[in-house]
């Protein structure tokens, strides 16, 4: 990924930095929303390619998330792992902050570098209602990721019992 090289900017706007991304991930709602309207990009990246969304939507923030949302945030953006905010909120099994990235564009299906989409991640986390969204919202429960592993053989590796009973009980395709 291409970020700033943090040598080349002085303290103050490194710290400037850091706030910002602290007030996303602690939900500053209102702070963040003056800094947006005063023209702060919606898809600001830290050092790991965490957007501003990504650490407001994780750490179970719905206003934060949807204020970013609202302002411009890409729902898709993924960090330089390949996560995106929709995968972090089925990981963490967080169904309002999951229903809000899907109601403002998130892609029920969007895949990972590693070709794992979000209903892998609910799946592997046993997060059964965040399967289920995600499933009646267009997630393909047949899907494999770039190993060939299925989305069903992943939630049993993983021990989870829940989802894997609920892919069993599909249809087959």
């Amino acid at each position: 990924m291409n970020h700033p090289d943090p040598s080349q900017l002085d303290d103050d706007t490194l710290a400037f930095a850091r706030k910002v991304f602290q007030m996303a991930r602690g939900g500053e709602t209102d702070a963040l929303a003056t800094l947006l309207a005063q023209g702060m990009p919606a898809n600001l990246r830290n050092e790991r390619g965490d957007s501003l969304l990504m650490l407001a939507s994780y750490n179970g923030h719905p206003d934060t998330t949807r204020v970013l949302l609202e302002r411009g945030a890409d729902p898709e953006l993924q960090n330089d792992a390949g996560q995106s905010p929709l995968m972090g909120a089925a990981f963490k099994g967080d169904l309002a902050i999951a229903t809000l990235l899907l109601d403002h564009g998130a892609q029920a299906d969007g895949p990972g570098r590693d070709g794992k989409t979000p209903l892998m991640f609910a799946a592997m986390f046993n997060r059964v209602d965040i399967a289920r969204l995600l499933i009646a919202r267009g997630a393909d429960p047949f899907a494999v990721d770039a190993a060939g592993v299925s989305i069903l053989e992943a939630a049993r590796r993983m021990g989870a019992a829940d989802t894997a009973a609920l892919l069993e009980s599909l249809p087959p395709r």
